[in-house]
């Protein structure tokens, strides 16, 4: 197995990273479609312009990525077959690493994200439902320890 690499995002893996979202749309029947794919690679190319984006790539292929910004989490997600392989724990450990402080919004029905993200440190401190989805989520922050 190749080692992964993290390296900031290009504008050219956009349509990449849209794949990886999308295939995780594929595969979650509980989430709605609150955007079209031509919005995401907007709102992709955006974030990757800001200098939010990491990827954790496995040769010349991208297989995950993280979305950082302003102590936001504003996405993780890798394809499927990277899951379990600690891609996610090497993008969230780099995310860490990078801040002092980190929250985030998961949806509720994404129960193995919840665990991740509770094995991974942070702990849930509200609940709300203000996303395009209209689902509800709960709110996770972690903080560097001193």
């Amino acid at each position: 197995m190749n080692a992964v690499r993290i390296t900031r995002a290009r504008v050219w893996d956009a349509p990449a990273l849209s794949r990886i979202l999308w295939e995780f749309g594929d595969e979650s029947p509980w989430l709605p479609r609150a955007r079209t794919r031509r919005e995401d690679m907007r709102t992709l190319r955006g974030l990757i312009a800001r200098g939010w984006v990491r990827v954790a790539r496995r040769g010349p292929k991208v297989v995950g990525f993280i979305a950082v910004g302003e102590g936001e989490v504003h996405g993780l997600y890798l394809t499927t077959g990277a899951r379990g392989q600690g891609v996610g724990r090497a993008l969230i450990a780099r995310a860490q690493s990078d801040s002092a402080r980190l929250g985030l919004w998961a949806h509720a029905a994404n129960h193995p994200a919840r665990r991740f993200y509770a094995a991974t440190g942070f702990r849930p401190v509200a609940v709300g439902a203000n996303n395009d989805e209209r689902l509800t989520e709960v709110r996770y922050e972690w903080e560097k320890a001193v």
